[in-house]
């Protein structure tokens, strides 16, 4: 019969007593007792070395575990996770790395904070980087968009975030009281400042940016067509053409967002530009193949004109100063939009008699058709500034 619990050590001292008669049949025994030769050649081995103390039971784990984490490389990933409650096991192994620690794998890594009973939650794992579109160089495209409202003990949070396309860096996370054109436009100056002019922003299709008027431009608009920056706007219901940004705002509220909330925009500020901070710098991306955004983005080599340069309009143009939201043309008067007031803008007649395109500087913002008697300046829409190809998600 085999070895159990009960009598267990009465059973083995009977076992090694037989086996060490003389002309025992020790594969005889075995089969009796129901056990095997390796056993029993482990029980009279442990029998002689050490007598009855040698037939106890053991632990069978094992002295050494060459795969189990050191102590201190566990308490480096308890404290990466401290520091960053949202983050998983690859992005910990590899700031681990970063810091000069030969890290366990990430699957070892989430067996530690298992382990420690730290439960992942709904944004503690890392998901699997899916192929994206982005653009090829820094700044050649930058997503823009308000998180938004978030409430504080006093007031409303909305916060603005522009995001770099092709490194996912974090230009502006501002902590704004309202969702203004004004306001926008004061963070875009001080971000243009810091890290030059995109050749190109996308925003969706609300307000501030638009649409506003026949051209559907905003005086937001304008005054990036004048700092040569191109303007594109979502698909309507298509969140996924600012699919970067959406997926900003996700691991914004996950990690910045999710605490108590602020007491004011002051605090909120303070706490939202250390976030970035370490967004930018220290947390490893995983459309980045665990980079960070820092490590892939550099400042645009075009500065921000503090008064943009006069633009010098093609030969043939006819100008036409805007005021009121109206220009004057052919004894008419023409709605133009009041985004517009002040500024020179120019009629360049088209191959079709009596059909003119209406330029703002290098953009075409509407057509002009006197054959219409009652056409007031009629809206075009520029086929290069579609967002159709921006990066699906």
């Amino acid at each position: 019969m085999p070895f159990t619990e009960v009598s267990a050590m009465e059973r083995k001292l009977e076992f090694v007593a037989l086996a060490g008669a003389e002309g025992a049949n020790l594969s005889e025994l075995c089969r009796r007792f129901g056990i095997s030769r390796t056993l029993a050649y482990r029980l009279l081995s442990r029998h002689a070395a050490e007598g009855e103390a040698g037939l106890e039971e053991r632990s069978r784990r094992p002295k050494t575990s060459p795969r189990q984490a050191a102590a201190e490389i566990e308490q480096a990933v308890v404290a990466v996770r401290e520091r960053h409650p949202a983050w998983g096991g690859r992005k910990i192994a590899k700031v681990l790395e970063r810091g000069g620690i030969k890290p366990p794998s990430p699957s070892t890594v989430t067996q530690i904070l298992r382990r420690r009973g730290i439960a992942l939650g709904a944004f503690g794992h890392d998901a699997q980087a899916r192929g994206r579109f982005e653009h090829p160089r820094p700044n050649d495209l930058w997503q823009m968009d308000f998180k938004g409202h978030v409430p504080m003990r006093s007031g409303r949070l909305h916060p603005l975030t522009v995001l770099d396309d092709h490194s996912r860096y974090a230009i502006v996370l501002a902590a704004c009281a309202d969702e203004t054109a004004q306001t926008v436009k004061a963070h875009l100056i001080k971000a243009f400042r810091r890290y030059g002019l995109p050749w190109r922003m996308i925003t969706d299709n609300g307000p501030p940016w638009g649409p506003a008027a026949a051209t559907g431009l905003t005086g937001l608009g304008v005054w990036l067509i004048e700092q040569d920056i191109r303007i594109s706007r979502s698909r309507p219901f298509h969140p996924q053409t600012l699919g970067k940004d959406e997926r900003f705002h996700r691991t914004l509220n996950a990690e910045a967002l999710s605490g108590p909330p602020f007491a004011c925009l002051d605090e909120a500020g303070a706490s939202l530009e250390r976030w970035r901070i370490v967004y930018n710098s220290e947390r490893p991306h995983e459309a980045l193949s665990l980079e960070t955004p820092a490590s892939r983005h550099t400042v645009s080599e075009r500065s921000y004109q503090e008064q943009p340069q006069p633009f010098a309009y093609a030969p043939g143009d006819v100008l036409r100063k805007v005021q009121d939201g109206r220009i004057a043309f052919r004894a008419r008067r023409w709605r133009i939009s009041k985004a517009f007031d002040g500024k020179t803008i120019a009629l360049r007649p088209t191959a079709t008699d009596g059909l003119h395109r209406v330029f703002f500087r290098a953009r075409h913002i509407a057509d002009l058709d006197l054959r219409d008697q009652n056409q007031q300046a009629q809206t075009v829409t520029d086929v290069s500034e579609q967002p159709s190809p921006i990066s699906p998600v």
